[in-house]
């Protein structure tokens, strides 16, 4: 879960004083909680599956249960804020890591840069690809050209109509950067400072909003689901619920809140320790939900009222039990070394399986390469190449040392090229101005 630091020699502190002037105290090394990477996987396989599985069974109770991907994103934007509070803040302390966060555009650039090389190539290679098919499907150049240009700057997600452009599933990564964009400066020093009366109370006023605008989105269409297979739901009105990068902020702050919750755990809480396993088949069958004829509630509902606080529950209770001298058996097993491989592919596949899917399953593109859409006996061998094709751009790409030097040197220049983007210089100006003449009267 450790992240590369973002902090410089010359850098200032989120306050605005000189970082050479600041008392940092040294904090222990973190444990590593290795649990959270079978984590990802858990949750991006049934995604990924839900994306495509309508072209691999007609059984309508299957096609029910597994296309609830709308659901299952709500748990990546709360892991995503639990290895950001995880990592970003100080253990039994109300404080954030002055020195990690020193510099506030290089942490941002860092964040992106985690992601946007994958992301770039990719977009990169199958371009002619996407752009192929807008032009079967009579779109103008102009179209084109925003659609490329919104996905490069990863803006789509604000963008309700053109959110699921060229490659879908990347619009997480538009909303994630807004997240990651907030987080050195406005997030961060705040949820760190909070106690834990704190931090529940604004768990629960995060909830209550996301939660009224779930009810609007459900007031203004329904609020059951026939499954989004079949139910031709008002596309923008739908897009701005499950797209808007602000709802996906307000999750994210619900995992930096999870995640400083047990860091200010008391060492008289360090035995009581519940078993996750509860905890984690309960949020995963919220999904059943779909199945019933009564509690058959829309997507959003199902994510704001049943998974998201049964899953971050979850996540705490794993983080916990992991720290026990005697971890349950799911904790290990989200923790071993298969698991862990497993979620080192889960960011790759997140990236490749909608194009490897179009491939196959689009219908001009794969009447085009194969003369048909290929049939649902199919699905398995697709299934297969996602995950083969994941572990070699993980191995070659992700891994690379290369790659990640050139993304290290990228975030740099970035950083500086928009110092003081997301600082307050007049601020810093006037918080120094006191500390310089009382430094100059001593003198």
């Amino acid at each position: 879960m450790e992240q590369r630091n973002s902090s410089s020699s010359d850098a200032k502190t989120i306050c605005g004083q000189d970082a050479n002037n600041a008392t940092v105290d040294a904090q222990p090394a973190k444990p590593r909680v290795d649990c959270i990477d079978g984590c990802r996987f858990a949750l991006v396989f049934p995604i990924i599956i839900g994306h495509f599985i309508r072209f691999g069974t007609d059984k309508e109770w299957v096609l029910k249960l597994l296309t609830q991907e709308n659901v299952l994103v709500g748990g990546f934007f709360i892991i995503s804020g639990y290895v950001i509070g995880y990592t970003s803040t100080n253990i039994g302390e109300l404080s954030c890591d002055r020195k990690k966060l020193a510099n506030p555009e290089l942490y941002f650039w860092q964040k992106v840069m985690s992601y946007y090389p994958l992301h770039f190539v990719v977009s990169t290679v199958f371009a002619p690809m996407f752009v192929l098919t807008e032009r079967w499907a009579k779109k103008k150049w102009r179209t084109t050209g925003l659609h490329a240009f919104l996905n490069y700057t990863l803006l789509q997600a604000w963008f309700s109509s053109e959110a699921e452009l060229w490659n879908p599933p990347t619009w997480f990564l538009s909303a994630l950067t807004f997240a990651n964009f907030t987080m050195p400066t406005l997030v961060l020093p705040r949820l760190a400072g909070l106690s834990k009366d704190g931090l529940w109370k604004m768990f629960c006023g995060l909830t209550s909003i996301s939660l009224l605008q779930k009810l609007s989105y459900s007031t203004s269409w329904q609020f059951f689901c026939e499954g989004n297979f079949k139910t031709k739901t008002p596309p923008n009105r739908w897009n701005l619920t499950r797209f808007n990068p602000l709802w996906a902020l307000f999750e994210v702050m619900m995992g930096i809140i999870a995640a400083r919750d047990v860091m200010l755990d008391a060492p008289t809480e360090a035995g009581k320790v519940r078993n996750p396993l509860w905890l984690f088949v309960a949020s995963y069958a919220s999904l059943a939900l779909r199945l019933t004829p009564r509690l058959n509630f829309n997507d959003a509902m199902i994510r704001t009222c049943v998974f998201i606080p049964l899953y971050t529950k979850f996540l705490q209770t794993l983080h916990r039990d992991s720290a026990s001298s005697k971890p349950s058996m799911i904790t290990r097993f989200l923790g071993c070394k298969a698991m862990a491989h497993l979620g080192s592919l889960a960011f790759p596949m997140f990236i490749l399986h909608g194009p490897i899917g179009q491939i196959f399953y689009k219908k001009k593109l794969a009447t085009w390469l194969w003369g048909r859409v290929v049939p649902k006996s199919f699905f398995p061998v697709w299934l297969a190449t996602v995950l083969i094709a994941s572990h070699i751009v993980n191995e070659i790409f992700v891994k690379s040392a290369t790659v990640q030097g050139v993304a290290a040197h990228l975030a740099k220049w970035l950083a500086r090229r928009t110092q003081g983007m997301l600082r307050d210089n007049g601020c810093q100006q006037t918080c120094q101005a006191p500390v310089q003449n009382e430094q100059n009267s001593r003198g």
